[in-house]
């Protein structure tokens, strides 16, 4: 049985206002680094833990109070001024939140924390007593006596699978391996994320930590995605509302239907019927998009974890970062707030590592030493825009040319074709690196492509601007909900067929006589840029029935192309249905129209890379009539 059976519903509740509790300490402490004497901030601080120490002990989860109590009693020394904040001070408070926030996991799999490591109970103790600083000379000391059994660390190339672990409590990769041992510290697969390791810890928590008795069970339970969600009450109470409303109005079509089957086809009654459809198709409207409210959480429940991560790397690699966040009342589907977690961490370690440059590099070139990292987001219409910004070193669009061609990426005739823009968006295909050495940091190749991928899965696109001394931009755009997807609908002959709106710029008529042949492919001129024509046939691997009419101007993260189709339908918001057990290559779903048609939701960057137009065609092969089509 459960180490918490019968409480599951006090333990889930207890983890999320812990979690918010302990991710608001996290930002709190980074910006009382900066701000060591704010005693409203020791106040706060102090706040959290003790809370967090109360609910612990309701669920009799002793060692959580044990180590809840030492940071408490610590914060109420400093906050009554018989302490004061220094660098080492700060070190062991962070290292006994992410203790905290580990033990956190076990409980998220109903099972009772194992002690804190007693080393980092002892520093507690010591700096309580005051005598942390003595306690940490003495452990320098030690660390410069000869080490016959170890590797020296290389304090250039951090452990971020480990800083990862400890800051968000997911699971990556195990600590690193000695020398020799051919271990890797790659990132981990999905599969093994949160999961407990071979020694009895969770994987991607420091050895110490790893190597610490797990209770039992421990080895069968995994962590679960978080399946809970919070809603205001007045958002439920609008739904209630109408729910009623929905009710009273299918009660008067009721009585209407009655009076039209026994006969009564007036005109007054007749009008009765269509001001109640009408009153019922608003009702609909308002009902599901009061529903879909109810989904939505603020975005600053995912960025406020954000702060800590950026100062603890920064710290490793002996650079200045302040990370600003803004829009945090932004709000988002609670499906995409798990999901965008491990690429915007990406993104700005990526922007802490490759964007900011170390201290005296910035004085050099007139910069202030400390770089900045801006995190914001930003409803705009039916979208949700979230930038990842930094005022570092930038990147050089032709040097990214060079690096792809010299990778094999792409051929040197490919690079000669790149505008600014298109160069810059190499950085998203898969093994591209512009580092020349791998460290636990980076280097591998595998980072900007899988942030990518998983911001496509949300229906997302993803954008880079950069300027060379000035810094970068990474320009996420994602839908309000992946429920309800806005989709233009195409046909190919009568056979209609739905594709993202949001990867759509514009439709343009296909002319014959204004496509051109460059270097074996059909294209269009449009305002200053040369692109191919792909009719969706090909990449549907059908028959080409008739010449392409209109093009669709497409634009994926690197590559813009023009999708050929007969006409379209028009635009339509798409109630998504997955194909769970069968799903073709290139589709992403279906849905079904106002008149009862079923349609499929291509997925056009799955048949872009898979179908059999890719290569693109002849201006000859386009027109149908002089064409030979395949079979």
């Amino acid at each position: 049985m459960s180490d918490f059976a019968g409480m599951q519903d006090l333990l889930q509740d207890f983890l999320v206002e812990a979690e918010d509790l302990l991710s608001g300490v996290d930002n709190k402490l980074v910006e009382l680094e900066r701000n060591p004497e704010n005693r409203a901030l020791l106040n706060e601080i102090f706040r959290g833990f003790h809370t967090i120490k109360g609910g612990a002990g309701f669920l009799g989860a002793q060692e959580l109070v044990t180590l809840c109590h030492l940071t408490e009693n610590l914060f109420d020394k400093l906050r009554n001024g018989e302490l004061h904040l220094s660098p080492a001070l700060m070190d062991v408070i962070l290292e006994a939140t992410a203790a905290v926030r580990e033990m956190f996991g076990y409980l998220e799999r109903s099972i009772q924390p194992p002690p804190a490591d007693p080393q980092l109970l002892e520093r507690l103790r010591l700096a309580i007593a005051g005598k942390l600083e003595q306690g940490a000379e003495a452990a320098a000391t030690a660390a410069t006596q000869p080490q016959t059994n170890a590797q020296q660390p290389n304090a250039a190339e951090p452990d971020w699978d480990a800083l990862h672990a400890a800051v968000t409590g997911a699971g990556a990769a195990s600590a690193k391996a000695p020398s020799g041992s051919g271990g890797s510290t790659a990132p981990p697969s999905n599969e093994t994320k949160g999961k407990p390791d071979e020694e009895g810890g969770r994987a991607g928590v420091p050895v110490a930590a790893a190597r610490r008795p797990m209770a039992p069970l421990a080895r069968k339970e995994t962590v679960q995605r978080e399946t809970a969600i919070r809603v205001d009450t007045a958002r439920l109470d609008q739904v209630l509302n109408l729910a009623g409303e929905i009710g009273l109005t299918k009660n008067r079509l009721t009585a209407l239907r009655s009076d039209i089957l026994s006969g009564k086809t007036d005109p007054d009654t007749l009008h009765a019927l269509d001001v109640a459809v009408n009153q019922l198709d608003l009702l609909v409207s308002d009902l599901q998009n009061a529903v879909m409210k109810t989904r939505m959480q603020p975005i600053g429940r995912l960025f406020q974890k954000y702060p800590r991560i950026a100062r603890d790397l920064a710290r490793q690699l002996g650079k200045e970062v302040e990370l600003v966040v803004q829009g945090e009342e932004t709000e988002i589907d609670k499906t995409m707030i798990e999901d965008l977690s491990d690429p915007l961490i990406h993104l700005i370690r990526n922007a802490v590592d490759h964007g900011i440059e170390m201290p005296d590099e910035r004085i050099a070139v007139g910069k202030p030493p400390q770089g900045t990292v801006t995190l914001a987001a930003k409803q705009e219409g039916d979208h949700i825009v979230i930038i990842v910004a930094d005022d570092g070193r930038g990147m050089d669009p032709e040097k990214i040319r060079a690096k792809a061609v010299e990778k094999g990426l792409i051929t040197p005739e490919e690079a000669n074709s790149l505008d600014e823009r298109q160069s810059l968006n190499l950085i998203f295909l898969p093994g591209f690196s512009m580092a020349d050495r791998v460290s636990d940091v980076s280097g591998r190749g595998v980072g900007t492509d899988v942030v990518r991928t998983n911001i496509t899965k949300l229906n997302g696109t993803i954008d880079v601007r950069s300027e060379v001394g000035r810094g970068t931009t990474f320009i996420i755009n994602l839908p309000l909900t992946l429920a309800i997807l806005p989709v233009l609908l195409v046909r190919l002959g009568e056979q209609p067929f739905a594709v993202p709106l949001s990867m759509v710029r514009e439709i343009l008529p296909i002319h014959l006589d204004e496509v051109r042949e460059v270097g074996g492919r059909a294209t269009l001129f449009v305002r200053g840029e040369v692109l191919p024509i792909l009719p969706l046939a090909n990449l549907l691997n059908w028959r080409l029935e008739r010449t392409p009419a209109y093009g669709v101007l497409m634009q994926m993260a690197e590559f813009s192309f023009i999708l050929g189709i007969d006409t379209f339908a028009g635009r339509e918001d798409a109630v998504i249905k997955s194909l769970e057990d069968f799903r073709p290559k290139g589709v992403a779903g279906v849905t079904i129209l106002s008149n009862g048609q079923i349609v499929l939701i291509l997925d056009m960057k799955e048949l872009f890379e898979t179908g059999t137009g890719t290569k693109g065609v002849s201006k000859a092969s386009l027109d149908a009539k002089k064409a030979v089509a395949p079979a």
